[in-house]
């Protein structure tokens, strides 16, 4: 007989605010980076800094933590995530960050979409509601007909799908590929893709510069980190509500700091894409306590 994960709600929700801290950190050296380097360069940057702190932990550890049967998995998986990543960080320098924030959470629509087509994953008609009511919010937030579709827009849409195509190779991989392997490898294979991307276009940033790349590097680790671990002691159910917090502390630190309009707009229409993740993520759980209870009752 298995043991249940024991829930921890409130180790949870302060894991979350780990993760919210770190993303919107990453958000902000990646926008005053992006005063000197391009998205190629700032992803590189990343990549060096948290390879270089895997380094100095795995020495301490021991490397066959990493260890792993799927490098061409991981070659494939995370050349798909440099596109998603760079992707982000071309958009956080460009577009409010709170759009930017908002487009970002149609993730869980793309990730269902791709899961049904490349794991076979049964599209039930919660499934089916969420993507049409994440399908409404993006429409909210790009507005077309009514305003001119900003290219950074899309091109962050684009990167959400990446993130997303990759969501579904760690649920494949994830039972043999512990997150540090995962995280390890991330860094390790972007690493050489941008640096050979940044190379026609070579910049160092100056000195004063330094201290937000050290920030992208360490927030780059601690939101996985932080993540990881708020889903160990919470199941979704638990911790993606608190996910949504992001848009509003994003939107609070894009006025404060860059003078980024309120746009309510954009808040509304990531309300109503988050509303329909929910919908997805209450719907299976509620769905997965049927069936654990129909098992007890056999």
């Amino acid at each position: 007989m298995g043991t249940e994960r024991q829930q921890r709600p409130y180790l949870a929700t302060l894991w979350m605010v780990g993760a919210l801290i770190s993303i919107s950190g990453m958000a902000i050296a990646g926008r005053e980076l992006s005063s000197e380097l391009n998205a190629f360069q700032i992803s590189f940057t990343r990549s060096f800094l948290c390879l270089l702190s895997l380094f100095v932990l795995l020495t301490i550890i021991g490397f066959k933590k990493v260890k792993t049967r799927k490098l061409k998995l991981h070659v494939f998986r995370n050349t798909i995530h440099f596109g998603g990543q760079t992707g982000w960080l071309y958009g956080v320098a460009l577009l409010p960050l709170a759009e930017v924030f908002a487009i970002e959470f149609t993730a869980p629509i793309w990730t269902a979409i791709l899961a049904t087509i490349l794991l076979k994953e049964q599209l039930t008609r919660y499934r089916t509601a969420s993507i049409l009511i994440g399908f409404i919010g993006v429409l909210i937030i790009l507005r077309p007909g009514l305003q001119i579709i900003q290219p950074a827009a899309l091109v962050v849409l684009f990167a959400t799908i990446c993130f997303s195509s990759t969501y579904v190779f760690t649920r494949y991989m994830a039972s043999t590929e512990s997150p540090l392997t995962i995280i390890f490898y991330m860094n390790l294979i972007q690493l050489p893709i941008g640096l050979a991307a940044s190379i026609p276009d070579w910049n160092i940033p100056s000195f004063e510069l330094w201290p937000w790349a050290i920030l992208l590097g360490l927030t780059g680790l601690t939101s996985h980190f932080c993540f990881a671990h708020a889903f160990r002691h919470g199941d979704a159910a638990v911790v993606t509500p608190l996910d949504f917090m992001r848009l509003p502390l994003i939107a609070f630190i894009g006025f404060n700091f860059y003078d980024e309009p309120w746009d309510l707009l954009i808040l509304f229409g990531g309300t109503i894409i988050f509303a329909g993740n929910l919908l997805n993520i209450y719907s299976e759980h509620y769905s997965f306590g049927k069936k654990k209870c129909t098992r007890v009752v056999k």
